[in-house]
């Protein structure tokens, strides 16, 4: 049972990502466009190219590329921080929002397909469970 864990976790991400993928197409996005929209929009604007990078666990030039295409779409803007004249904080545009309501709107109508039948204290348990996984996961990376 353990060995098929690694996989199955796999091949639901992959459906999930390609599903969202389809009904963003539209959008004119790419998966790590959207999936870095996410991130900022879940972990806090405001947040440093520092700080995102560390949230998504990516390195920082893969994200200024990334955030370079966001912002020359429209949908985020670099504004100086406060405290660090060298730091500059990412933020949503107006556009931006709007796109995060579509994306959100249509991710919560996909979750909702992709859950149907599943029940909610198995959900309680899936999510413990992998809690559980990512505090094993970040302690073998501190290692």
């Amino acid at each position: 049972m353990k060995d098929q864990f690694p996989f199955a976790v796999a091949r639901v991400t992959r459906r999930w990502r390609k599903l969202l993928d389809e009904r963003l197409k539209d959008l004119g996005v790419t998966q790590a466009r959207w999936t870095t929209m996410v991130y900022l929009q879940k972990g806090g604007e405001g947040l440093t190219q520092r700080e995102l990078a560390s949230l998504m666990a990516i390195e920082n030039p893969t994200l200024v590329r990334l955030l370079d295409s966001l912002e020359g779409q429209g949908l985020i803007e670099r504004r100086p921080c406060q405290k660090d004249r060298r730091a500059r904080r990412l933020h949503l545009t107006k556009a931006g929002e709007a796109f995060m309501d579509d994306l959100n709107s249509r991710g919560e109508k996909l979750r909702e397909e992709m859950l149907e039948g599943v029940d909610e204290a198995d959900l309680e348990v899936v999510l413990r469970v992998f809690n559980r996984i990512m505090k094993n996961a970040e302690q073998l990376q501190g290692q």
